[in-house]
């Protein structure tokens, strides 16, 4: 806690900084590669040879998304490991990763080669660019396993405390490609080979520096053991990686889509379809260094919003809210002018190949990036909600842009023809605007009437030594109470809300987050939302308080799966407290003053969430009578439910 109170302290601009300049800077970093290919390519070979790296993206996308889903389902397995104070499978959880990223790599290979031609003109490609994208694309393939695994690696070597190492690989590669891309290019005179052949150096150079730093690895050792597949440490990487493959893959789906409606209705307009891909292409190398930018922002100041928020100082969390959309503002305010009043600057950038393209280019431009403002705040609110554990829209929000661009990508052009595409992102980009807008109204009113929370409050109670009681139980069963009964009988401290607020105060994060783990929230995508890196970082600090809680004596701790937690402690006695479903109903209509329906879908929400977060972090099925020494039967009554379990802990001693 005294490491991060500094977050609690500083100034909030300052700090904002601090954390923000290294994640946009990170993140510009990524997509160097594409966007140095596209500059030396549009110069070098013209418009119809960025069209050719066009149709290639989604293919490389694809392979980047499945490279995140195993390096940062590692890299959370890492730090959740670590946390726990659990290392002795790292190594499984890295070395399977490594495996399964490099075997993904050579299918993606195997299917751009056997699918040749005909793949390419599925995802966009056209009678005049096949030649160049078939050229750039098959010496790409080549390295898309080694590409794979140095991106999986970055993920993991970050993951193990050495992030200037990860970056300086990154940097090498790129350093590697821009020098290369000229020299390829022009010197030699390969054309669009020689970009592709200066891509696949600098990745390989990439992959060799991270490979070399599996010899001095600070948390684990690989042998050869490490790389035989162990589908239960892999089922964990991969559940904790979905995320990021799912938000790579949505990428690939609007590219696809983009391109092929290009094709189709530029086939029918005066610029034919290569111009309308060349355009499109370069628009989006533009679109993706702004909103990194402002993702860099947001991202940067999560860890500082979650403290603050966890901390409830309520007034710090809305100051950076302010200086969050502030800057973001103030960057996409400058990049929106420029855009539009010198927009040939930036596409001669990328190649200036005759007056029909430039001109369609320089009009779509000012088109799609209009409203980049837009794009970027909705982002940037999307990430706040994230960061204050406001998941319920953060997800919806965070992909609704993207699916209205889709929607209007199909729709609009049936009236517009051709620009008609490049206008679904403006359109896109303002209902999805006044959408969040209306939640982060009431969010803002929402933190405004909320004082200050005290954080200064001790949540544990002096105890002796003795045995350490767990409750476990069924939504309904009066489980809570009873724990609280059974405390008192004893004389020892019960545990509820307070392991919320002592993860919280620990870590940082959010309480209304931490307490939201386990209840009925995100039913929709219960799954997806468990195996966020966010949600594991929050079961980590939700474990060392409850481990810290036992340490102190003899207690009662109620729910957040503390059986499991506390395994490894031997004076604990774990009982499961359930009863009948009408008894549970009854108790669940007095409590909350739902009707006898409200009240059965409230149990089954509940249990169902109880039991996937149970699930999720041991790997057992919650309630297996097997796994407590004590099941009761509740509807005895509290007051008996508690004697009963006091009797219980006498005879056991």
């Amino acid at each position: 806690m005294q490491e991060s109170n500094y977050l609690g302290t500083e100034k909030v601009g300052s700090l904002l900084r601090k954390f923000a300049v290294p994640c946009i800077f990170s993140l510009i970093i990524s997509c160097l590669y594409n966007i140095v290919d596209q500059i030396f390519v549009g110069n070098g070979i013209g418009y119809l040879g960025n069209a050719a790296t066009g149709v290639i993206f989604p293919i490389t996308v694809v392979g980047w998304g499945l490279s995140l889903f195993f390096g940062d389902g590692a890299a959370a397995v890492l730090s959740v490991s670590l946390g726990r104070k659990e290392t002795q499978k790292i190594h499984k959880s890295v070395g399977n990763s490594i495996l399964c990223s490099f075997l993904a790599g050579l299918v993606i290979t195997v299917a751009g080669y056997l699918g040749g031609d005909h793949l390419l003109r599925l995802i966009g490609a056209t009678d005049a660019n096949l030649t160049l994208a078939r050229d750039y694309g098959f010496i790409i393939y080549a390295m898309i396993p080694f590409a794979l695994v140095q991106n999986t690696l970055a993920s993991i070597i970050r993951a193990d405390g050495s992030p200037r190492y990860a970056m300086g690989a990154m940097l090498a590669g790129a350093a590697i490609n821009i020098i290369g891309d000229p020299l390829a290019i022009f010197v030699l005179d390969l054309g669009i080979k020689g970009a592709a052949w200066a891509t696949i150096l600098g990745q390989f150079v990439s992959f060799l520096i991270c490979a070399a730093y599996l010899a001095k690895s600070k948390t684990f050792r690989l042998s050869l053991d490490s790389f035989h597949l162990d589908f239960i440490e892999l089922k964990h990487v991969m559940a904790l990686g979905t995320s990021s493959l799912l938000t790579q893959w949505s990428i690939v789906v609007i590219t696809v889509i983009n391109n092929i409606l290009l094709v189709r209705y530029g086939s029918v307009s005066v610029f034919g379809p290569d111009i309308p891909l060349a355009a499109f292409v370069v628009i989006m190398k533009l679109f993706q260094i702004v909103l990194n930018i402002g993702i860099g922002i947001a991202a940067g100041a999560q860890p500082i919003v979650g403290y603050n928020y966890g901390a409830g100082q309520y007034d710090r969390v809305r100051e950076l809210l302010k200086l969050m959309l502030k800057w973001t503002a103030i960057i996409c305010l400058i990049c929106t002018v420029l855009f539009e009043a010198v927009p040939q600057i930036f596409i001669r950038l990328f190649g200036s190949d005759g007056e029909l393209y430039t001109q369609f280019a320089t009009q779509c431009l000012r088109i799609y990036l209009s409203l980049i403002l837009f794009t970027c705040v909705q982002k940037v609110c999307a990430i706040f909600l994230q960061s204050i554990g406001h998941a319920r829209a953060a997800v919806p929000l965070s992909v609704l842009r993207d699916a209205l661009l889709i929607v209007f990508s199909l729709i609009l052009p049936l009236r517009l023809g051709v620009t008609g595409i490049f206008w679904a992102a403006p359109a896109a980009d303002t209902i999805a605007v006044l959408v969040t807008f209306f939640f982060m109204v009431r969010l803002w009113s929402e933190l405004s009437q909320r004082p200050a929370e005290e954080t200064g409050m001790a949540v544990l109670q002096p105890s002796r030594a003795g045995i350490i009681l767990t409750i476990s139980r069924e939504h309904g069963s009066a489980g809570k109470q009873i724990g609280q009964l059974v405390a008192e009988k004893m004389g020892i401290p019960c545990y509820y809300k307070e392991m919320i607020a002592l993860a919280a105060k620990e870590s940082g994060l959010s309480k209304e987050f931490i307490s939201s783990l386990n209840t009925n929230e995100n039913m929709a995508m219960r799954e997806l939302y468990l195996s966020t890196e966010a949600v594991q970082q929050a079961v980590t600090a939700q474990d060392k308080a409850i481990k810290r809680i036992a340490n102190t004596g003899s207690c009662v701790i109620v729910g957040r799966a503390a059986d499991y937690v506390l395994r490894g402690y031997e004076n604990v006695v774990r009982v499961f407290v359930y009863a009948p479903a009408g008894y549970r109903v009854q108790n669940v209509m007095k409590m909350y003053g739902d009707t006898q329906e409200q009240g059965k879908k409230s149990i089954a929400r509940s249990d169902a969430a109880r039991a996937a977060y149970y699930k999720s972090i041991s790997g057992r099925e919650w309630g297996d009578p097997h796994g407590y020494e004590l099941c009761v039967d509740s509807s005895i009554g509290a007051e008996a439910a508690a004697s009963l379990i006091c009797e219980y802990m006498r005879h056991r001693g």
